[in-house]
């Protein structure tokens, strides 16, 4: 077993590592029924919602997608054949990831509760509230091309979570090339005709009203997770719907991705640091490169409140029935033409402790 400590966290604050801006080479749908599509059919836009409603609304004919099936990284790798079958050429990375798994790394410096455990084929050749506050802010298409009537009933529509459009970027962080996959919840123009320009993606979040210290206390550590989630998709803007205790949409706050770790750091109570995450991740993943050199299905492992991250071989060979059969067939077969390895992140739920 190999182990990458934690502390001291000052070796990882003036690490100045390099990073890349994501930029998005393909995404998928999910459709209402959960079913899996090669397009964009679930892109939404984002349209302000009405202050005062009411998100507890329809929480009993909320549609809640039945998650304990891990689809791991079908999704994602389906999307990655089809891109290289159609251009010829390989996605070359060190680490192909959904954004879930290196959010929780890049958060491991101030997150000393919440254990994660997760799988590691090495390749080689939320509630209802957050979820109807989605409903309430976004809309099927832009401004101009949505009707009146469904932009004012918004507030009655069912809530369902089984619809997901997913974007997937590279990027890199320190010396580390990255893949990685997620939710976006809207844009909130239209997408650049120049595929080389940044997307104007807008993240939704609800959070409790701020009443006392305590709350902003919470309030800044789900700003941690908020700003990690955005950053790596190379999200701009985060929305946060404030709810009372009723679950009453009170009032709307836009934050730029961007400024919100010189605003914890300037205005909050300084409980984390951006630049010591992004040191700790390009850290992490640099030790991780060169600790998994061999074949075989390997384990990430953080129990809580421990000061280690662990990891450990599980199998010798194969890939634990994580990768999806017909990505390992395309990449053994020599499918595209540029050569190269990829460690792959199960996309496992992470567990609340190891």
């Amino acid at each position: 077993m190999s182990w990458f400590e934690i502390q001291p966290l000052s070796r990882f604050t003036s690490s100045n590592a390099a990073i890349r801006r994501p930029k998005e080479i393909a995404c998928f749908s999910y459709d209402d029924e959960h079913r899996f599509h090669l397009d964009e059919r679930s892109l939404r836009y984002y349209y302000p919602p009405v202050l005062g409603a009411d998100l507890s609304k329809g929480f009993d004919t909320f549609k809640q997608l039945d998650d304990t099936a891990d689809d791991h990284l079908d999704g994602l790798l389906k999307t990655i054949i089809d891109l290289e079958q159609r251009t010829g050429t390989r996605c070359t990375a060190d680490f192909i990831t959904w954004r879930g798994m290196m959010t929780k790394i890049m958060a491991t410096p101030y997150d000393n509760m919440n254990g994660y455990e997760f799988v590691l084929p090495n390749f080689r050749s939320v509630p209802h509230k957050s979820y109807k506050f989605e409903t309430l802010s976004l809309i099927p298409n832009t401004w101009a091309a949505t009707p009146r009537d469904v932009i004012e009933n918004r507030e009655n529509e069912t809530v369902n979570n089984h619809a997901q459009y997913c974007s997937i970027v590279k990027t890199s962080i320190g010396k580390a090339k990255l893949i990685i996959g997620g939710e976006v919840d809207a844009l909130w123009d239209s997408k650049p005709r120049n595929k080389t320009d940044a997307i104007n993606w807008v993240e939704l979040k609800t959070s409790a009203t701020i009443a006392n210290e305590r709350d902003m206390q919470k309030y800044e550590r789900k700003l941690l997770k908020f700003w990690i989630q955005s950053f790596l998709l190379g999200v701009p803007k985060i929305i946060v719907g404030f709810r009372s205790r009723d679950g009453i949409l009170e009032r709307l706050e836009e934050l730029e991705t961007g400024s919100i770790p010189g605003t914890v750091k300037k205005k909050g109570m300084a409980s984390w640091d951006g630049n010591t995450c992004i040191g700790f991740a390009a850290g992490f993943l640099d030790w991780l490169k060169a600790t998994v050199t061999e074949g075989g299905v390997w384990r990430i492992r953080r129990r809580e409140k421990s000061p280690v991250i662990e990891v450990f071989k599980l199998e010798e060979e194969g890939w634990g029935d994580i990768l999806l059969p017909a990505f390992v067939e395309w990449r053994t077969k020599g499918g595209s033409r540029e050569a190269g390895n990829e460690i792959g992140d199960a996309g496992g739920k992470p567990t609340e402790s190891g």
